[in-house]
């Protein structure tokens, strides 16, 4: 079972390369985030009409994540609930989407970037990033295979980041931040990409600035972090950079797991 999570920068500028890469690399899974697009004016048909089951949780012109399954999508949930647990959540920005897919609990995740700090954007990330980790702990206690994948906006250490210096005061790589993605990684969840390559640059995401792209100067903030009972059965991961080079590409390009499903 291949699941990859590509945060595609807009469904409406990206369709042709979008339905281009589902052709080529044949994913069983697609996580989508910053799709930007109400659910009603999402391009269904499209998908549909190719054999994909389609689950979105859209936003006019901002944010937005959905699932694209080849197998069918049971017991969505959108929104992250309170840290508590309740659904009782005012958050109005459309950030995440969690459904079971052949057995497999899987979210599509779009958190906060945090940027400027700090200040409210910071806040609202940190508290964000607290009420993922408790329902972290909550799919972790369900024993269900479970893929926490998207945009985590967090460069979770020095290594991840062509140049580190630059990044020192953007909310990306500060310690709160990067002391929430470890606390869910302590909670259990395994980092695929850094469970089969341990060391080196890996890169997700380059700035459309600046010659990032040619000069190969990225980051790595899309992440897939995988329950005991999935990191069990994980085969391989690796980072797809075909889509990247690409005209009129997403300024992201996947990442992608292979289960022993």
């Amino acid at each position: 079972m291949k699941i990859a999570t590509f945060n595609i920068n807009g469904i409406k500028a990206r369709l042709p390369r979008l339905l281009e890469w589902l052709d080529e690399f044949e994913p069983d899974v697609a996580c989508l985030q910053e799709i930007k697009s109400v659910d009603e004016n999402f391009p269904r048909l499209e998908f549909e009409e190719r054999g994909w089951h389609l689950e979105t949780h859209g936003q006019k012109s901002f944010n937005g994540v959905a699932l694209l399954s080849r197998h069918p999508i049971t017991d969505v949930m959108r929104r992250l609930p309170s840290v508590d647990g309740s659904n009782e959540d005012t958050d109005e920005q459309a950030r995440y989407i969690e459904a079971t897919i052949k057995g497999v609990r899987i979210a599509s995740i779009y958190l906060p970037n945090g940027n400027p700090r700090p200040g409210p954007k910071f806040d609202y990330k940190l508290a964000w990033m607290e009420r993922l980790t408790a329902h972290a702990a909550r799919l972790r206690n369900s024993e269900l295979p479970t893929v926490l994948a998207g945009d985590y906006n967090v460069i979770p250490e020095d290594i991840d980041c062509h140049n580190p210096p630059a990044w020192v005061d953007d909310a990306l790589t500060q310690p709160e931040s990067r002391g929430w993605l470890r606390a869910i990684i302590n909670l259990g969840y395994t980092d695929a990409l850094r469970q089969i390559k341990p060391e080196g640059a890996a890169y997700s995401y380059w700035d459309f600035q600046r010659g990032a792209w040619p000069k190969d100067h990225g980051i790595r903030i899309d992440h897939l972090l995988l329950s005991p009972q999935a990191a069990d059965i994980l085969l391989d991961c690796d980072v797809d950079r075909i889509p990247r080079g690409k005209e009129k590409s997403s300024d992201h390009t996947p990442v992608w797991i292979t289960l022993d499903i």
